[in-house]
C-alpha cells in the first residue's frame, strides 16, 4: 500500500479542487426537482464544470480495472440505487431521493463530494435515512486526526448507523485522493477502533458512508456500474474529502450552501 502525503503545495491544490466540488453541488441543488432528468443534470454539471469552474469532470470516461469507461460527468443514484448510478432520460418524480456524486479535477488535483437531494416532499422514512446518513458521515469525520486509525472512523459510522436500525454497505468505501481519483488507503465505513492504517498529517481521504434502510447486501446492475440494494430498500450516501491535520481535520469540500454541520461537531484545527 502506497499512501501519499500532501505537502503545502499539494494541500493548496486539494483545497481548490475540493471547494469547486462543493460549488458544483451548490449549483445543482435548486435544479433537482420533479420533472428534470438526470441526463439534464449531467449536461448542466458538465457545462458548469468546464465553462464556469474551468475544471475537468473526473468521472467522465473513468475506467478502473475491469470496468468499461463511465459515460457521464456525474453519478446520480436514486432511491434503492446505492452508488454509481448512470444519468438517463427518466424524469425525477416527487418523493424520490437522489444522491449526486461529483469529482472535480483542477490543476491535476481531485475534489470528491456527494449529497442527498430530496425531490419535492418525500416520506418520513426517506427523510430520516438521509438525515441519519449525513450525521453518520460526520460521526466518522470527527474521528480524523493524526495518530487515530482508519478503524476508528469505520467503528464510529457503523455503531451509529446500526444503533438507528440502518445497515452499512460493505463492498464500497472511501479512499485516498490526490493526484489520482482513487489512491490508498481504503476507508471502510465499518470496523474496530484502533485497527487498520494510522492517520498521519498530510493524508487526504474521502469519507462516504452508504447506508441502507433494509439489509446491507447489494448487487451490480447490467450496465456494469449501477449498484442497488438486493432487497430494493432505500439507500443514502453523503461524501466529503477530508485533510488530516496534526491536531484534527479540515473538510475540503465544504461550500457556501453545504448543509449545516451537526451540532455535536466541535471546531477542528
Amino acid at each position: 500500500m502506497t499512501i501519499t502525503y500532501k505537502d503545502s503545495e499539494g494541500i493548496a491544490g486539494m483545497r481548490v479542487a475540493g471547494r469547486l466540488a462543493g460549488e458544483l453541488l451548490d449549483y445543482l441543488a435548486p435544479l433537482v426537482k420533479p420533472g428534470i432528468t438526470t441526463n439534464e443534470l449531467d449536461s448542466l454539471a458538465e457545462a458548469y464544470t468546464t465553462q464556469v469552474l474551468h475544471a475537468i469532470s473526473a468521472p467522465l470516461n473513468y475506467a478502473p480495472g475491469g470496468h468499461h469507461p463511465y459515460p457521464k460527468s456525474i453519478c446520480t443514484s436514486i432511491n434503492h440505487q446505492v452508488c454509481h448510478g448512470i444519468p438517463n432520460d427518466k424524469p425525477l418524480k416527487k418523493g424520490d431521493i437522489v444522491n449526486v456524486d461529483v469529482t472535480i479535477m483542477k490543476d491535476g488535483w481531485h475534489g470528491d463530494s456527494s449529497r442527498m437531494y430530496m425531490v419535492g416532499e418525500v416520506s418520513v422514512a426517506a427523510k430520516r435515512l438521509c438525515q441519519l446518513t449525513y450525521e453518520a458521515m460526520w460521526r466518522g469525520i470527527v474521528k480524523v486526526k493524526a495518530g487515530a486509525y482508519l478503524g476508528d472512523i469505520g467503528y464510529a459510522i457503523q455503531s451509529f448507523a446500526e444503533g438507528h436500525g440502518l445497515s452499512v454497505v460493505r463492498e464500497y468505501c472511501g479512499h485516498g485522493i490526490g493526484r489520482l481519483f482513487h489512491e490508498d488507503p481504503q476507508v471502510l465505513h465499518y470496523g474496530k477502533p484502533g485497527s487498520l492504517d494510522q492517520l498521519k498529517a498530510g493524508m487526504t481521504i474521502t469519507i462516504e458512508p452508504m447506508l441502507n434502510a433494509g439489509r446491507k447486501e447489494v448487487k451490480e446492475m447490467g450496465d456494469g456500474w449501477t449498484i442497488v440494494t438486493k432487497d430494493r430498500s432505500l439507500s443514502a450516501q453523503w461524501e466529503h474529502t477530508v485533510l488530516v491535520t496534526p491536531t484534527g481535520y479540515e473538510v475540503l469540500t465544504l461550500s457556501a450552501q453545504s448543509p449545516a454541520i451537526p451540532g455535536f461537531v466541535a471546531p477542528s484545527a
